[in-house]
């Protein structure tokens, strides 16, 4: 088996694999089970973190030039290290879109902006549930439930930041900087995209503005040759 080959057969169930972490990630930092559930959620979230685990070391096996790989996939180094990461890889199966009546470069945006909006969302959700677990249980914090997590996640990643809460503890704020970073990749992302299509629009006007007087100018030469036939034969007649 190749790397293609590997990646095809495994997309899917590491796909589900990633919605049932999520899932239990979810339940685990809202519910705060105890006992069996807490320990049965546990080992769900090691059993599906060695199923990554297992992927990334067989694709850098598979690799065809390893070091370049690694390098190339730090990011996939650091999902396999830090598990919340991994809910992520969703994002493959919302790039399903298919564009036939459209240019290659309306496709490619409509790609963009599925990753963008796509993104965002599991980055709010997957943020608010992480700042809510670290915060929560902070002597001086101020997000003690997951609505106020979920609108610091908002007001954060849209760079608006009203200040109402705010994270106090280290694991919180280091998910505050990567939440910020998102947030300005997101801006760049949606203005380039509607520069990109205001441009597309802009030149597509100009395009049946040529057209129209082109056709306009082509309606008049051919009228204005048809008076001077019509001209020269009116002078024939006469002489």
């Amino acid at each position: 088996m190749n790397y293609r080959q590997w990646e095809r057969a495994t997309e899917w169930p590491l796909a589900g694999s990633a919605l049932t972490f999520l899932a239990i990630y979810t339940w685990t930092v809202l519910s705060q089970p105890t006992g069996t559930g807490a320990h049965i959620a546990e080992y769900a979230i090691l059993g599906i973190w060695a199923l990554f685990g297992i992927d990334y070391l067989v694709r850098l096996t598979l690799a065809e030039q390893r070091t370049r790989w690694f390098f190339l996939h730090l990011h996939e180094l650091a999902i396999v290290a830090l598990p919340v990461l991994r809910p992520l890889r969703l994002l493959r199966l919302l790039t399903l879109v298919s564009l036939l009546q459209r240019s290659i470069g309306g496709a490619l945006r409509g790609r963009v902006v599925t990753y963008a909006v796509a993104g965002t969302l599991m980055l709010i959700f997957v943020a608010s549930l992480a700042m809510f677990d670290a915060e929560r249980a902070a002597p001086t914090g101020t997000i003690k439930t997951f609505p106020d997590a979920l609108w610091w996640a908002i007001t954060t990643v849209t760079t608006v930041g009203y200040g109402d809460y705010s994270p106090t503890t280290a694991t919180g704020r280091l998910i505050a900087v990567g939440l910020m970073v998102a947030g300005i990749a997101l801006l760049g992302v949606v203005t380039a995209t509607f520069a990109s299509w205001l441009v597309q629009k802009v030149a597509e006007q100009d395009d049946a503005n040529q057209s129209a007087t082109q056709q306009q100018v082509a309606e008049l030469t051919s009228q204005i040759a048809a008076l001077r036939t019509e001209l020269a034969s009116q002078n024939t007649q006469r002489q």
